[in-house]
């Protein structure tokens, strides 16, 4: 018997890994898709120099996550890719137009509006991806031990469209409440104006998916409703940092409705863990079925433990150095 659950381990690196990703690279793709909706061309600019020094490392965490998932949970593979293909394919080339966007609109000027649509669609698609993945895995997939046995477009479902669309308007919250921290003037209030419509469009969502959801897998059904114990006060976190950033707009704070809003993520985020634990992949194979080999989940495990302590030493130092606003024309000061 292992004195140490490795798979226990991983997953809860891969879980630290994708909730970073949400949270750092959420708010830079929630400026993407509004990007069409700024004030004006100065607006932009300052949206998408506010992102520019931080936006690559952000994505440090998907590969963190990715990689570590297949090398700790290669089976895991065997079902998520076949079920997958289309929606993975569709967030890698969102998030390569956005990657692309970046570098050629500051270069640019006849075309700069081109570079502008492709920032937006890039982080619009990217990010409707990935809402309908996590849909998928709400839903669980067909199959036979670990083979897929379903067809390429059965992770494209309403309940899937539904989660697309609610990790938009999730991210693009994050992004508004973002815009209120780093920018000034004019572009300030026209992020403070739009907060509060995209707060009520990710309460409506949250409540229709909260309520859609024990439906779809009777085990989470009986996980939320079978007894009343503390997962319930996951989702009371959520709401009570949604009353945290209305209180916060209200009163003018630039720092607390982004950190309001990343709350709201966090305890979301941990609700669905909680509402899955310990399946990895719906609807019957848990952490423990999916894993490889403890010795290499050993071997992966000692490089991982070097690696994560200088990626965060590495982000916190960077956030730190453009901790500043970014003003029109000039950059972080």
């Amino acid at each position: 018997m292992e004195l140490i659950d490795l798979s226990l381990i991983w997953a809860v690196i891969i879980a630290f890994g994708v909730m970073m990703y949400v949270l750092m690279d959420g708010f830079d793709l929630g400026l993407g898709i509004l990007f069409p909706f700024a004030p004006d061309e100065q607006a932009r600019d300052v949206m998408m120099n506010s992102v520019a020094p931080v936006w690559d490392g952000n994505e440090t965490w998907l590969v963190l996550g990715g990689a570590g998932l297949l090398g700790a949970f290669p089976l895991v593979y065997s079902v998520f890719l076949p079920a997958l293909y289309i929606g993975v394919f569709l967030m890698l080339a969102g998030l390569i137009f956005r990657g692309i966007a970046f570098e050629f609109r500051f270069k640019s000027h006849r075309s700069r509006h081109w570079w502008n649509r492709a920032f937006c669609w890039g982080s619009a698609v990217a990010t409707f991806a990935q809402g309908a993945v996590v849909g998928t895995y709400i839903q669980g997939f067909e199959t036979e031990g670990f083979a897929y046995v379903g067809g390429p477009l059965d992770w494209l479902t309403p309940f899937t469209v539904l989660t697309g669309i609610g990790m938009m308007i999730g991210y693009s919250l994050l992004g508004s409440t973002w815009l209120i921290l780093k920018s000034e003037g004019h572009i300030q209030q026209w992020a403070y104006r739009v907060t509060p419509r995209l707060l009520a469009a990710v309460l409506v969502i949250f409540l229709i998916i909260s309520f859609w959801t024990p439906f779809i897998d009777p085990a989470v059904w009986e996980r939320w409703f079978g007894h009343l114990r503390w997962i319930w006060v996951l989702p009371m976190l959520a709401l009570a940092c949604m009353t945290l950033l209305i209180w916060s707009l209200r009163r003018r704070h630039e720092a607390l409705p982004f950190l309001s809003t990343l709350g709201i993520f966090l305890f979301t985020y941990l609700g669905l863990v909680v509402s899955k634990w310990p399946v990895i992949v719906p609807p019957d194979h848990t952490i423990w079925d999916a894993a490889s080999a403890p010795e290499s989940q050993l071997f992966l495990l000692i490089g991982v433990l070097f690696v994560i302590p200088i990626v965060l030493v590495y982000t916190a130092w960077t956030y730190w150095v453009f901790r500043g606003k970014v003003r029109v024309g000039e950059g972080y000061h």
